[in-house]
């Protein structure tokens, strides 16, 4: 059974505690669907000016620009490790090597801090 790859997702927040809700959102993946590789996000800002509305009212000006977000582990998955790299370098990340470094002496305190704690 193929799994369905071009279908529209739903963006949604966790809320956590007391309307707080969680900064990293998430998006329920039907069992016969395929996450998207990329997403299509609008970005929505006032510019500040005034024009009239259909009714003589004051509207604000919205500038609306498209921006798309691709799923690093396809690009990791798909591009050779400098030209992954690259892309990570161009979105201000560090090479994969060294944030994995990086990342084990972050899990390592983490696990001594838990152990300590017990």
């Amino acid at each position: 059974m193929s799994k369905i790859t071009n279908w529209v997702p739903e963006i949604y927040y966790e809320e956590i505690d007391n309307g707080v809700t969680s900064s990293i959102p998430f998006i329920s993946v039907p069992n016969n669907h395929l996450m998207p590789g990329v997403l299509f996000i609008f970005e929505s800002r006032e510019t500040g000016e005034i024009e009239p509305g259909q009714e003589g009212e004051d509207v604000n000006v919205v500038e609306v620009t498209l921006h798309q977000f691709a799923d690093m582990q396809k690009l990791k998955d798909e591009l050779s490790p400098p030209e992954f790299d690259k892309v990570r370098s161009v979105l201000g990340l560090e090479p994969l090597a060294s944030a994995v470094k990086k990342g084990k002496v972050i899990t390592s305190q983490v696990r001594e801090n838990v152990e300590g704690a017990e």
